[in-house]
C-alpha cells in the first residue's frame, strides 16, 4: 500500500506542471483529496518532491511555463487540503514558494499574489505575528508600488489589527495610515491601474473594495472619496475607470452611514453616471444601468434602515437631466422598501410634483442639449419633464409587487385622478389633494399626461389582487378575485365615488367641466349603480356585476371624451333598465326592438374597437358574464362583424371620408393602436400597388390623346414632319409649354388621387380585419363558456367561411394571424372540447342535415386543408349526436356475449349510437368514402378516415365493404392487392 501511495503522489505531483492546461486543476484536486485523507503523509516531503519535480533553476526553456503552474498548483494543492495552516515550516516555505513565483507574471500574472491572500486570510492572528510578518515584510512596506501589494496589505489591516497598528504601519512605510492626503495620488495610480488590469471581467477589482473598507475603517472616507474618487479617478476620462466608480459607488451602499450616503449621493460620480446614462441610448453601447439597479436593489433587499433606504430611493430620483430622473419610473427595486419608507416615498413624489424644488436635484445637461437649449420656458420645460416622471413613478407603484396598504393604493388613485381632471381653485382641508396649491399650474399637456398615465393605473387596479392580511382578503385570493377591496368593493367605485365629491365641491373645478346633459347622466349612472348593489347579494350577480363595472368605467371616460361617451353611456343605462325590469317578458318578433342583450352585444362590440386596452378587457370579461343569457339575435350581430362576404354598410366597423381624410368612429369603433401597430404591414403592397400605377401610366389612352391635342393645337406636331421647331416663335413655344404643365399637373393629381383612393381602402381593410381579431375573442370565450349551449352550432359556419376565406386571400401577416387565430378558435374551443350540448333530441334532423352538408363540401373542394376543417366539424357534430340520449326508439348494437363485455368494460359505450341515425349517416360517409378511394384528385385524405374510425369504432362495420371492396377490385391495377 505505502508503494501504490508512494506512487500516486508521483504520478499526481508530475501531473501539476501538464502540458494540458485542462489538466492541471484536475491533478491539483486529486492531489489535495489524497492529502486530506491520508494525513500520515508529511505537508513538506510533498512540498519537496513538488519543488524538486518542477524546479524552475534547472528546467528547460521552453517547459519555464509548464514548471511555474506545477509549483503553483502544488502549493494549491496543499491549500485546498486544509493542512497548510495546521504545518508552520511548510506554510513557511509556501509563502516563500509563491514569493518567487510572484516574479513569472508573464506566465502566472497575479495568480500567486491572490493565493497568498487566500492563505494569509485563513492563518489566525498569532501564526500571521510570529511565521509570516517578518517574510512578508517586505511586500507589506512595498504595498505602494504595485495594486497586488496593496491589496496585500488592505487584507493583513483588516484581519490582524492588532499586528499591523499605527506605529507599525509607520515602520513599514512612513505614515500610520493608509488613506492620507500624502498618498492619495499614489493610491489614485495603483486603482487606477487595477481597474484597466481587470475591464475584461466586468466586476470590481477586490483591492478598491477592501481600500474602501479600511478608509471607513481610518475615519477618511470623506477624503477618500473626495479627494481620491471624485477629484481623482473620474478626472481620467477612462471607461474602465469610470465603470470601477459606479461599481465603487453601487458596492459600498451597504457600508455607508446616512451622512456618507447622502454626500455620494450629490456628489460628481452620480452626476458622471448619469450622464452616462443619458448619452449611452444607442443600442451597441455598454449600458451601465442595470448593473447599478443590481446594486440598488441589493442593498433595499438586504437594509432594515427605512432612513437609509429612503435617502438612496430619493437620491437616485433627483438625479435629473433637464428635469427628467435617469432612474427608470417603472423599476422594480421598490419592492424592497420597508412600509414606512414606502409611505415617505410617495410623499415625497407627491410633494415634488404640486411644488417641484430643483435646488435638491443634482440637474444636468448633455452636450447637445446645451447646444441645442433655449432659454424661454427652461423651468417650465423641466417641471414638465418632472412631473411627467413622478405621475408614472406613482403609477407603477401600485403595480409593483410592494407590500401596500389599501390607504396607500387609494391615496396614490386619488391624486393621479386628481391631477387628470380637476384643479383646485381655492386651498380646502375637506379634500386632501387640494389642501395644497401647486406653485406651478399644470398646463393641458401634464393634465393629458396624468390622464394617459391614470388610465393605466385604472388597468392596474382592475386586475390588482385582494390586499391585507385579514381572513376575508385571504378568502377571496383564494377566489382568484381581482380589482376589489378587503370590503368586496370594486376599486373604480370608489373612484367614482370620489369624483362625485369633487364635482359636488364649489372649491374645485374640472378641467373638461360638464354640461347639464352630461351631468344628468352622471348623476343616472350613480344612481343606477345604486340599485344594481342592493341586488348584488340575490340571484344572477355575475349579471350585476358585469353592468355595474361597465357602468363605472363609462362614468370615469366621461372626464376623459364626454361627447364621444355620452352616446355609449346612454345606450347603457336604458339596456340596464330594461335588464333588470320586473316587466313579464313577451314573446319576440322579427319587428320588435331588440333585447337587452343584443343591445348589450352592440354596446360591447363598440368598445372593442376602442384604442383602451382597459376598455377592451373589461368589455371581454363583461361579455362573459353575460354568456348564459345571449340570444340567437345577440350572438348573430358578432358573426355579422366576421362574415367575409358581407358588403360594408352604415354599421361597418370603420367610414373613412375622402374629402378630410379622417376616420370618423361610429359604433364599432377603429382601435387607433391596432392602426399605429399595422401601418408599417402595407408598406410592400404600397410599393406594389405604386408599381403598378407607373405601369398604368405608360397605357392611359385618355392622357395620351389629351397631349396630342395640346402639341397639335400648339403647331408642335406637324404631318410632313420636314419642318424643325425653329418655325414656333418664343411666345407660341411659352404658351406651349404652360399648356403642357398644366396638363402633366392634372395628370399627376389623378395619379395621386388614386394613391390615396388605394390607400385608403388598405387602411381601412387593416383596421377591420384588426378589429375582427378582437371579435374573435369573444367567440373564444362563448364556446369555452357556453360549450353546452345549442347556440354553439350557428358558430361552426361561419368560422368555416373565414377560414375558407383566408385560405385564397392575401399572405400578409395581419391576415396569417387573423386565419391562425380562427384555426386555433375552431379546433381547441370546438372540435376537441370535452363538452358540449346535452339536450339536441329536437335538433336530430337539423343536425344530420348539418353533417351531410358539410361532409359534402368537405368532398367538393380542391384544397385537402380546407377540406379538413369541414370534415373535422362533422366529426363534431357526430360526436354530439353520438353522446346524446334520444327520448325515440333508436338504433340498438347487437348484445356483445357476457364474457367479452367482461374483457372490454367500454364496449357497450363504444357502440352506443345516441341521437346517431346510423343508416343516414352510414351513407353519408360511404359516399365520402367512395369519392376517396376512386378519384385521384380527392381533397380527402386518409387521416381524416383514421380519425374517424379511431374515434367512432361504430363506423366500422358500415363501411368495411367499401374498403374492401376497393383494396380486392380497385379502379386501376396498382390500388390491387395481389
Amino acid at each position: 500500500q505505502d508503494d501504490e501511495l508512494k506512487y500516486s503522489l508521483r504520478r499526481l505531483v508530475e501531473g501539476l506542471g501538464a502540458t494540458r492546461e485542462a489538466a492541471r486543476p484536475g491533478f491539483c484536486l486529486a492531489l489535495a483529496q489524497v492529502l486530506q485523507a491520508f494525513e500520515e503523509i508529511p505537508m513538506c516531503s510533498v512540498l519537496e518532491q513538488i519543488k524538486e519535480k518542477h524546479n524552475l533553476e534547472k528546467v528547460k526553456k521552453k517547459l519555464v511555463r509548464n514548471a511555474a503552474f506545477g509549483n503553483f498548483f502544488g502549493v494549491m494543492a496543499l491549500f485546498q487540503s486544509g493542512r497548510l495552516v495546521k504545518d508552520q515550516k511548510a506554510l513557511l516555505e509556501s509563502i516563500q514558494l509563491l514569493q518567487q513565483l510572484a516574479h513569472h507574471q508573464a506566465h502566472l500574472r497575479d495568480l500567486p499574489r491572490k493565493t497568498l491572500i487566500d492563505i494569509m486570510s485563513e492563518v489566525p492572528e498569532t501564526v500571521f505575528e510570529e511565521i509570516l510578518f517578518g517574510i512578508l515584510q517586505s511586500d507589506l512596506a512595498s504595498a505602494f508600488t504595485s495594486p497586488e501589494n496593496l491589496h496585500l496589505l488592505l487584507v493583513a489591516i483588516q484581519k490582524f489589527p492588532g499586528v499591523l497598528k499605527p506605529k507599525n504601519l509607520k515602520k513599514l512605510f512612513g505614515s500610520p495610515t493608509v488613506v492620507n492626503e500624502e498618498n492619495i495620488p499614489r493610491l489614485v495610480e495603483l486603482l487606477q491601474s487595477a481597474a484597466k488590469s481587470e475591464k475584461k471581467d466586468k466586476k470590481l477589482p477586490g483591492v478598491v473594495f477592501d481600500l474602501l473598507q479600511v478608509s471607513l475603517k481610518e475615519g477618511a472616507f470623506e477624503l477618500f472619496w473626495n479627494e481620491g474618487v471624485e477629484n481623482g479617478l473620474l478626472k481620467e476620462k477612462s471607461g474602465p475607470v469610470s465603470y470601477m466608480c459606479y461599481r465603487l459607488l453601487g458596492s459600498a451602499f451597504p457600508l455607508l452611514s446616512l451622512d456618507q450616503l447622502q454626500m455620494v449621493l450629490k456628489g460628481k460620480v452620480m452626476q458622471h453616471y448619469g450622464q452616462h446614462v443619458v448619452t449611452t441610448q444607442l443600442p451597441d453601447r455598454f449600458k451601465f444601468a442595470p448593473e447599478m439597479e443590481g446594486y440598488i436593489d441589493e442593498f433595499l433587499n438586504s437594509c432594515d434602515d427605512p432612513e437609509r433606504q429612503l435617502a438612496v430611493v430619493i437620491g437616485f430620483s433627483t438625479l435629473t437631466n433637464q428635469g427628467y430622473p435617469v432612474f427608470s419610473s417603472s423599476s422594480r427595486v421598490v419592492r424592497h422598501l420597508q412600509p414606512v419608507a414606502l409611505q415617505k416615498y410617495v410623499d415625497w413624489l407627491k410633494d415634488m410634483f404640486l411644488r417641484p424644488d430643483f435646488d435638491c436635484c443634482l440637474d444636468f445637461s448633455s452636450n447637445r442639449q446645451k447646444q441645442n437649449q433655449e432659454n424661454v420656458k427652461t423651468t417650465q420645460h423641466k417641471i414638465a419633464r418632472l412631473r411627467k416622471w413622478i405621475i408614472h413613478r406613482l403609477a407603477n407603484i401600485i403595480e409593483s409587487p410592494v407590500k401596500k396598504e389599501e390607504s396607500l393604493v387609494m391615496d396614490i388613485s386619488r391624486f393621479c385622478f386628481f391631477h387628470a381632471f380637476f384643479e383646485t381653485k381655492k386651498k380646502t382641508s375637506q379634500i386632501q389633494e387640494a389642501n395644497v396649491l401647486p406653485s406651478e399650474p399644470l398646463d393641458e399637456q401634464a393634465h393629458s399626461v396624468a390622464e394617459n398615465y391614470f388610465f393605466g393605473l385604472l388597468q392596474t387596479l382592475n386586475t390588482l389582487a385582494v390586499l391585507g392580511d385579514t381572513a376575508k382578503a385571504a378568502a377571496l385570493r383564494e377566489k382568484h378575485i381581482h380589482g376589489v377591496t378587503a370590503d368586496g368593493k370594486l376599486w373604480i367605485f370608489l373612484l367614482v365615488e370620489y369624483a362625485n365629491k369633487l364635482l359636488s365641491s364649489e372649491h374645485i373645478t374640472s378641467v373638461k367641466p360638464f354640461t347639464e346633459e352630461q351631468r344628468d347622466a352622471w348623476e343616472r349612472t350613480l344612481q343606477s349603480v345604486k340599485n344594481l348593489q342592493k341586488k348584488e347579494n340575490k340571484s344572477d350577480s355575475a349579471k350585476v356585476v358585469a353592468f355595474q363595472q361597465l357602468l363605472l368605467l363609462m362614468a370615469i371616460h366621461l372626464f376623459k371624451n364626454p361627447s364621444e361617451t355620452m352616446d355609449v353611456l346612454s345606450d347603457l343605462l336604458n339596456c340596464t333598465e330594461r335588464a333588470f325590469s320586473k316587466e313579464p317578458k313577451k314573446k319576440k318578433t322579427d319587428n320588435m326592438e331588440p333585447g337587452w342583450v343584443e343591445v348589450m352585444v352592440e354596446i360591447l362590440l363598440s368598445l372593442l374597437a376602442q384604442p383602451s386596452l382597459l376598455i377592451r378587457r373589461i368589455s371581454k370579461s363583461v361579455f362573459v358574464r353575460i354568456c348564459p343569457n345571449l340570444t340567437k339575435r345577440g350572438l348573430q350581430l358578432i358573426l355579422d362583424v366576421l362574415d367575409p362576404y358581407q358588403e360594408q354598410n352604415e354599421e361597418s366597423a370603420v367610414v373613412v371620408m375622402e374629402e378630410s381624410d379622417k376616420k370618423i368612429k361610429s359604433a364599432q369603433d377603429m382601435d387607433e393602436e391596432g392602426s399605429e401597430d399595422s401601418s408599417d404591414e402595407g408598406d410592400t403592397e404600397e410599393e406594389n400597388d405604386s408599381g403598378d400605377e407607373e405601369k398604368n401610366e405608360e397605357v392611359d389612352d385618355d392622357f395620351r390623346s389629351q397631349l396630342m391635342n395640346v402639341l397639335q393645337a400648339g403647331n408642335a406636331l406637324v404631318c410632313g414632319g420636314d419642318e424643325s421647331d425653329e418655325e414656333l416663335d418664343d411666345e407660341a413655344m411659352m404658351a406651349l409649354d404652360k399648356n403642357i404643365s398644366a396638363l402633366f399637373a392634372e395628370q399627376q393629381k389623378r395619379i395621386q388621387a388614386k394613391k390615396d383612393e388605394k390607400d385608403r381602402m388598405r387602411k381601412e381593410k387593416i383596421l377591420q380585419r384588426d378589429f375582427k381579431i378582437k371579435v374573435l375573442d369573444l367567440i373564444e370565450a362563448f364556446l369555452t363558456k357556453q360549450s353546452e349551449n345549442p347556440l354553439v352550432f350557428d358558430i361552426i359556419e361561419p368560422l368555416l367561411r373565414v377560414i375558407e376565406q383566408c385560405m385564397s386571400s392575401d399572405s400578409d401577416k395581419q391576415e396569417v394571424e387573423f386565419l391562425q387565430k380562427t384555426a386555433n378558435i375552431f379546433k381547441n374551443s370546438l372540435c376537441r372540447t370535452k363538452q358540449y350540448c346535452k339536450r339536441v333530441d329536437a335538433l336530430q334532423e337539423d343536425l344530420h342535415a348539418f353533417v351531410e352538408r358539410l361532409v359534402k363540401k368537405a368532398c367538393k373542394h380542391t384544397d385537402s386543408s380546407v377540406a379538413l376543417y369541414y370534415f373535422s366539424a362533422s366529426l363534431y357534430l357526430l360526436k354530439v349526436l353520438k353522446g346524446n340520449t334520444s327520448d325515440k326508439s333508436s338504433t340498438t348494437p347487437t348484445p356483445l356475449p357476457e364474457k367479452q363485455i367482461n374483457t372490454i368494460p367500454q364496449a357497450c359505450q363504444l357502440l352506443s349510437t345516441g341521437c346517431l341515425d346510423m343508416e343516414r349517416v352510414s351513407v353519408i360517409y360511404q359516399q365520402a368514402l367512395t369519392k376517396f378511394l376512386t378519384k385521384r384528385n380527392s381533397a380527402l385524405t386518409s387521416s381524416m378516415f383514421h380519425d374517424l374510425f379511431t374515434r367512432f369504432p361504430i363506423m366500422c362495420k358500415p363501411l368495411v365493404d367499401t374498403l374492401v371492396k376497393s383494396i380486392t377490385a380497385g379502379a386501376r391495377q396498382h390500388q390491387q392487392v395481389r
